[in-house]
């Protein structure tokens, strides 16, 4: 039964598995998603599908009775959480190289991946001394919320993981430490290649966090976590808490970087134009163009449409 005060279904999912065509798979899925209302974004490529999409309970169920029917998805991972209004503009079907871009060859989680840990059990596995804790999100995530003691890679993107991850194994090589090791990511996805990279390089001990942060916080009760802040999420609800609760950032629609109430008040800070992450790295130019763009959005929500360049939050 649907939740009258937060009627819409928020579904993140990912599932490995061989596309040997996916532009076939591409335009019906789309079309559904469009039919039942359903918005946000789908990745397809040769490695699977991932993405995060929301809607109607009813329209929710069809699109995703839809994926399982996909080659290889009738266990489809996912992730629930409610809202109560749509956090998506629009919708985006698009076709990748990879469903999370790490651009190492060879490396495919279907064939090896780290030992799955159950929420439950996270917490013992982490206070462990001997237990090396990686984050693999990107700078800008883990700034606002990590767990208790856990390394930041300082990456910017994905793609930097297994340079930094290669630098640190040698410092702990010189230590004459090989330990344990445990990733964790915001649903599961990256940790799927980032264990099996791992693993790739020859390490054995290697876990990872089963259902990503979003299940930690789903199931694990505040008063026993070891989780710190709030979770950077990919749709207009920016953060969440403990039990997925709406958190308290906003976003930068300049460089998508989640900001706080305090850098709202920098003299930095414009609307859609920058903040205080971003106002040294772009150029007037580049400020002007945002200007226009966010009063041409601005332009079109008071007309009650979307505006065909919208940002996809």
């Amino acid at each position: 039964m649907s939740d009258v005060s937060q009627p819409i279904r928020i579904v993140a999912l990912y599932n490995f598995t061989p596309f040997e065509d996916c532009a076939s798979l591409r335009e019906p899925l789309l079309a559904l998603c469009e039919r039942e209302g359903v918005r946000g974004i789908l990745l397809l490529a040769p490695e699977g599908i991932n993405g995060t999409i929301a809607g109607s309970d009813e329209g929710m169920e069809r699109v995703l009775e839809h994926i399982r029917a996909l080659p290889g998805c009738g266990d489809l991972d996912i992730k629930e959480s409610r809202a109560p209004a749509m956090p998506f503009r629009r919708l985006k079907v698009r076709i990748k190289k990879e469903i999370v871009t790490m651009g190492q060859p060879g490396i495919d989680p279907r064939k090896d991946v780290g030992q799955y840990i159950e929420p439950a059990e996270w917490n013992a596995l982490i206070s462990d001394p001997d237990t090396i804790v990686i984050d693999t999100r990107n700078d800008y995530e883990v700034a606002i919320g990590t767990f208790r003691g856990a390394e930041d890679p300082g990456t910017r993107t994905f793609r930097e993981f297994p340079e930094w991850f290669r630098s640190r194994r040698r410092e702990l090589e010189a230590q004459g430490r090989m330990p344990r090791i445990a990733m964790f990511c915001t649903g599961g996805i990256r940790c799927e290649k980032s264990t099996s990279f791992v693993k790739a390089e020859g390490l054995d001990e290697v876990y990872h966090l089963k259902g990503g942060i979003l299940k930690y916080l789903e199931t694990v009760p505040e008063e026993e976590s070891l989780w710190e802040g709030e979770c950077f999420v990919f749709d207009q609800r920016i953060s969440v808490r403990h039990g997925l609760e709406i958190g308290s950032y906003d976003i930068c629609h300049a460089c998508r970087r989640p900001i706080s109430e305090d850098d709202k008040a920098s003299a930095l800070y414009v609307q859609g134009v920058s903040c205080p992450h971003c106002h040294d790295e772009r150029t007037e130019q580049q400020r002007h163009r945002y200007a226009e763009r966010e009063r041409q959005e601005e332009l079109a929500l008071a007309r009650g449409m979307g505006h065909l360049g919208e940002r996809q939050d």
